[in-house]
């Protein structure tokens, strides 16, 4: 049989076969191999052929058909690892909030590198206007500015009041999206408001520290209406971008690409080089600063871990 993975537990996963039903199945220990590599071999979205245990009777994971991409991260306990958040998505939603919890530019800016380096395209979604104060209008225009004109939507939304769900609602439709972002931004709320069948078990966000808690366990697939699905991810803490090689970086900020070519030195890493191109834009207000200062965290992320070497 041939199958998609909807939730991943680590021991057990969960697939909707082509007639529309779902099963448990494990995997067989020839997968284990793959360990060296990542931590999930086998990650929701994987397109999976099955076959019937001869001896215990289980439904186990043959084989996974190839992945027309993924998007994948740094694994949070094995820095030499890597960790496929999703598979086989046509378009990821990152939700960000201002405040309650405070979603970094840095952030939004690595979730963009990494969904760039896997031909994803990205929009941005703002939850939470609801809880807007004077003090966050800075930040929310400084990502009205950057980001739609680097060709990333952005959409504001309040989950909890049911505002701007039409759009988001429209975006999604006959598509298979990954939404993600820190603990505590709304992805459950907002899942639970597209579709409130589903029910998702959510949480409040710690009151004393302002972060999220968190609430999605293991990243799910669920089907929000005809023909489209989302996957809910667990919240994610910290990002950090793997399989790039420093000369590399600038290809992945849309500002940048083009400039990068007119460099004085091909391998330019628009630090302290001569006739830099990048460095010129930037001084001339034509690349946002704090995108350039995203670039410069990235890079020395890349440098001390040095997983591109390994590669």
């Amino acid at each position: 049989m041939k199958g998609k993975i909807l939730q991943s537990t680590g021991s057990w996963y969960y697939v909707r076969t082509e007639d529309g039903k779902q099963y448990p199945c494990r995997l067989p220990g020839r997968f284990k191999q793959d360990l060296s590599k990542t931590t999930n071999p086998i990650a929701v979205g994987d397109d999976v052929i099955l076959s019937r245990d001869d001896f215990s009777g289980d439904l186990v994971i043959q084989d996974i058909l190839p992945r027309k991409n993924y998007i994948v991260r740094q694994s949070p306990r094995q820095k030499h690892f890597k960790h496929i958040i999703a598979s086989n998505i046509d378009q990821a939603l990152l939700m960000v909030t201002i405040s309650q919890p405070r979603t970094s530019p840095g952030f939004i800016d690595r979730f963009l590198v990494i969904a760039e380096a896997y031909h994803i395209p990205v929009t941005i979604l703002i939850n939470k206007t609801d809880v807007l104060r004077a003090k966050d209008q800075p930040m929310l225009d400084e990502i009205l500015q950057i980001y739609p004109s680097l060709g990333y939507p952005v959409l504001l939304a309040s989950a909890e009041k049911k505002q701007g769900i039409a759009e988001v609602r429209t975006l999604l439709e006959n598509k298979i999206t990954l939404i993600a972002g820190h603990s505590g931004v709304g992805k459950s709320t907002m899942v639970n408001a597209l579709n409130p069948g589903l029910n998702i078990k959510t949480k409040n966000i710690s009151r004393k520290w302002e972060k999220g808690m968190h609430t999605t366990t293991f990243a799910t697939m669920h089907e929000l209406f005809d023909n489209s699905y989302i996957i809910d991810s667990p919240g994610i803490k910290e990002l950090f971008v793997i399989e790039i090689r420093p000369e590399e970086l600038s290809g992945y900020f849309p500002e940048m690409r083009e400039r990068a070519q007119q460099c004085q030195y091909n391998n330019c890493l628009h630090e302290n080089e001569p006739n830099c191109a990048v460095k010129a834009a930037l001084e001339n207000g034509n690349i946002a600063w704090s995108r350039f200062e995203s670039y410069l965290g990235i890079l020395n992320d890349i440098r001390s871990v040095n997983y591109w070497e390994r590669m």
